[in-house]
């Protein structure tokens, strides 16, 4: 495995960005939008569809609508083992967004748990974003995995 250019490093920061902070946009608008609504408590779907009458709520599942889509492109980029952890820091925003702007109460505990995922989000951001050639997998082609192959084989890159 070739290490990754400069470029293709810069375009992953620049979508792991667009893809937090969407993802952190989007549920706090939604957030926001539901507890306007209240707490919905039964399994009607037109009280769902009247919390689409607010408008943070339409503005989230929009912004959220762009987050899946940022997402897919980054992960068309990096492997799944690096996306997720990296954009864990949404996490991380949506407490601190929670707590200052939506005023929900955060607990020792749960700001430990923040930490942890923030330090969590260091380190897996220090990993290389693609140990895959790119392409689709043997088992996604329908081929199955042969357990006796040698490791150098299906991974040539090990040879050396």
């Amino acid at each position: 495995m070739k290490p990754e250019s400069s470029l293709h490093k810069r375009r992953n920061q620049i979508l792991i960005l667009v893809v937090v902070l969407s993802n952190v946009i989007g549920n706090v608008a939604l957030g926001h939008g539901m507890h306007q609504t209240g707490a919905i408590v039964s399994a009607s779907p037109l009280d769902y569809v009247r919390a689409f009458a607010r408008p943070w709520t339409v503005i989230g599942v929009a912004v959220l609508a762009g987050w899946m889509i940022s997402n897919l492109a980054l992960l068309s980029r990096a492997d799944l083992s690096f996306v997720l952890p990296v954009t864990a820091s949404g996490y991380v925003l949506i407490a601190l967004a929670g707590h200052f702007w939506l005023g929900e109460r955060i607990s020792a505990v749960r700001w430990m748990a923040v930490a942890a995922i923030a330090l969590g989000v260091i380190l897996a951001e220090e990993t290389p974003s693609r140990t895959t050639n790119g392409g689709r997998e043997p088992a996604l082609q329908g081929e199955s995995f042969n357990h006796e192959r040698d490791p150098a084989e299906v991974h040539p890159e090990l040879d050396s």
